[in-house]
This record gives structure tokens, sequence and C-alpha cells, in this order.
């Protein structure tokens, strides 16, 4: 008999699947995934990722579908944060020696770290659009109707970073690099999603499921597994605004991706063609499917859908590869797969653990920071992705191989 590939746990609800061969995870993150099993609204099992790793209330790396309710901590709070990757003309022949003034061009056209955008330097101005660009101006036209109907609703949405933070990058894992496939293609890669509003958002709706939970006496066995039942007052409000600031992730990688294309042009002083071939994908998202039988909301929080034939992106660490990826349309994994490698030491214990010696090594082949202030996002700080991959052979199939030359992180 063929062995699985995957683990089976138990805890009292239904299954949990977990794609964790060879790749090991902590305790921590085995409880929170038996909690979620333990909801009585989970359709079929919890499918685990390998790179499934602790985060708030639910795991990050885990795909949790759900009938006639939604857990706002199984999406996050960075909703809508995903990866977008275009392969281009050029060839790594054609790129300089020293890649410093690529890296240079790439942040002063995006924004990028702890900013207000690219009005912030400048206040709010009486709310006036001013001094807004164009092309954030373009994006921002098909969200603003939807989010004046959520401002309507929840006034405590108006004072966020909205279109103040389309097309900027943000801080943490959020990056941006330059990239060799194995024939030499050079690729524009990124990361990130819905930015301030997309976070105050999800907090909001938290807490409200929380306050919810509290008002119906319901107990659970960890407060942030709070949801919204179908039919109640919130639901609907939380999926449409979930879904709003899905399109805001995407739009932002899309103008982000615009700019960093102009400046690469520009620093190395040729046209080159951009989106030879492109991939957009979310990996913290709310979508709507259909599963054995059944119309379920599937949350996915640090997981990739992976339909038959259906385009990812699987990014290791700064100084690692990154893969291009093809779905294979495993049922049993509700078509998902990995958004990355995974953490395997918090950012306290990477910034405590790891030297700046080491990161520099780790990073010798990448014009990116070397600083302390990156430490937290040196490649020992995740999983090998070697790993990763080889324990989701049967949910994708790796088309391109990329290898990062430049890095830009905020």
């Amino acid at each position: 008999m063929k062995p699985m590939p995957y683990e089976v746990m138990q805890a009292g609800g239904v299954p949990i699947k977990s794609w964790t061969l060879g790749v090991p995870f902590e305790e921590e993150a085995k409880a929170q995934l038996k909690n979620i099993s333990q909801m009585p609204f989970v359709h079929k099992w919890v499918a685990a990722m390998p790179d499934v790793h602790l985060g708030k209330g639910a795991t990050i790396g885990s795909v949790v579908p759900t009938l006639g309710a939604v857990i706002p901590a199984a999406v996050g709070v960075d909703i809508g944060c995903g990866m977008m990757a275009v392969r281009t003309s050029l060839t790594a022949a054609q790129l300089p020696d020293n890649l410093a003034g690529v890296r240079s061009a790439i942040e002063r056209a995006v924004p990028h770290g702890r900013t207000g955008g690219f009005r912030g330097k400048r206040g709010r101005d009486k709310g006036a659009w001013a001094d807004t660009p164009e092309d954030v101006l373009v994006g921002w036209t098909p969200l603003a109707a939807q989010f004046e109907q959520l401002k309507e609703r929840h006034p405590v949405l108006k004072n966020t970073n909205n279109i103040n933070h389309l097309g900027t990058l943000g801080t943490g894992n959020h990056f941006i690099e330059m990239c060799l496939d194995e024939r030499g293609s050079v690729w524009l890669m990124l990361h990130s999603g819905s930015r301030g509003v997309g976070n105050r958002i999800g907090t909001y709706f938290i807490e409200k499921a929380k306050r919810d939970m509290e008002r119906w006496h319901i107990h659970l066995p960890d407060s942030d597994l709070a949801y919204f039942p179908e039919g109640t007052e919130h639901f609907d409000d939380y999926v449409q605004a979930v879904e709003w600031a899905q399109e805001f992730a995407r739009i932002n990688r899309e103008v982000m991706m615009e700019r960093t294309i102009g400046a690469v042009k520009q620093a190395l002083g040729m046209e080159f063609e951009a989106r030879m071939e492109a991939v957009n994908c979310h990996h913290n998202y709310v979508s709507r499917e259909h599963h054995y039988g059944r119309d379920v909301l599937v949350t996915r929080k640090g997981a990739v859908r992976a339909r038959t034939g259906e385009m990812g992106i699987i990014p290791g660490s700064m100084g690692a590869k990154s893969f291009i990826v093809r779905g294979l349309g495993n049922e049993e994994s509700f078509c998902s797969c990995s958004h990355g490698a995974g953490r395997v030491m918090s950012r306290t214990k990477a910034k405590k653990l790891v030297s700046l010696e080491e990161h520099r090594a780790a990073t010798a082949d990448v014009e990116c920071r070397k600083d302390e202030g990156v430490i937290d996002e040196t490649p020992s700080a995740y999983k090998p992705i070697e790993k990763v991959m080889a324990a989701q052979k049967d949910l994708v199939e790796i088309v391109y191989t990329l290898k990062q030359v430049v890095c830009v992180k905020g």
C-alpha cells in the first residue's frame, strides 16, 4: 500500500490532515489546529500545510472549510496578503555585476517600511488627493464606492490609511525581489497585502466576533476563534469587507509591480518586456468554493489555492530559493498548498540567536539590507524551503525555481 503523503491527527473534532512529513512544527501550533478542529461547523477536516506554524487564534499555514459560519482569525489581519511575480525578457547576462543601483531605484519608486504612503510626509491636506500619484488614483477608482459603503456602516474604518497605503510595501516579511530562474531569465516578484486598512478591518471584526460570543454565552476553546454565524448581524458585513480588502491587496500588488518594472528600466537604462508570464495570488483570504458535495467558505491563512493547473508562488526566505508552481487539484487539501517556508523562529528569538555576521554570510549573494533591522527575516529564521516543497509533492508541481539577486525589505 502506498503511504499517505500526510499525517492525520485526531482531537475529538474533525480530523486534521497535516502535510508536514519531514517538516516538524511546534506543539503550540498543533494545539491551535486541534482547537480549530473542534469548531462544530468545520466541513470534513482541517488541512495543515508544510509551512504551518503558530499564529493568533488560527495557525498560519491552515485551510479551514466551514458551513454557515466564518472565523475572522482564520483569515487573520493581513487580509489578502499574497504574492505577484512576472517573468521579463531580461536575462542574467544583461544585468550589471553590481545591483545596488537596481535596489536603490526600487526603494525610491515604492514606499516601504513604516510609511504613511505617498502623501505621508505632507500630511492629509484636509483630505485632498491633489498630491496622490495618478497610478494610485487609477487603482483606487474601482475600490472607492464600496469603501464608502463600508465606512457608512462601520465609521471606524474612516480614519485608516486606505488610499494612502495603496502602492506601498509595508514591513515584516513583505518584500520586492529580482530573481533568476534556471534558464537565466529575470523575474520580478513581490509580497504584500492590504496594509493598514486591511489590518483595521481584520482587527475590528475579530473583536466584534468576540463580543458576539460573549453576548450569546458561547464558550470557545480559544477566544480568538470567535465566529459569525451566517444570517447574523455581522456575517455579511465581514464577508463584504474581507472581499473588498482582498481586492485592495491585489490592486496594491499591481501598482507596486508597475512601479518596480519602471524603476528597473530606469536603473538599467534599457527597455524590456515585463509580463511574459504573470501570477498574482492571495494567501490570507476567504473564498466561496465547492468541496465534497457542499458549498463552503474556505479560509486560507498562509495557504495558496492550488486547483488543477492554477499557478501559484511559494517564496523561500530572503537568501533561499522561491518557486512558481502549478496546482495539482488535490481535494484532500481542499486544493491548497503552502504559502512559503514558514517560520521556525519567532522574530524575537531570531534577533537573540542570529548574529549580524551570520545574516551577512547567509545573504552574501543577494543585494539586500544586511543590518540588524532585518535579522528577524534572516534565512535561518525559516524552515528549509526544500523540505517544505518535498512535503507537498502531491499538491503542486514546480514550474520554475527562482533565486534572488536583489531583495528590498521595509
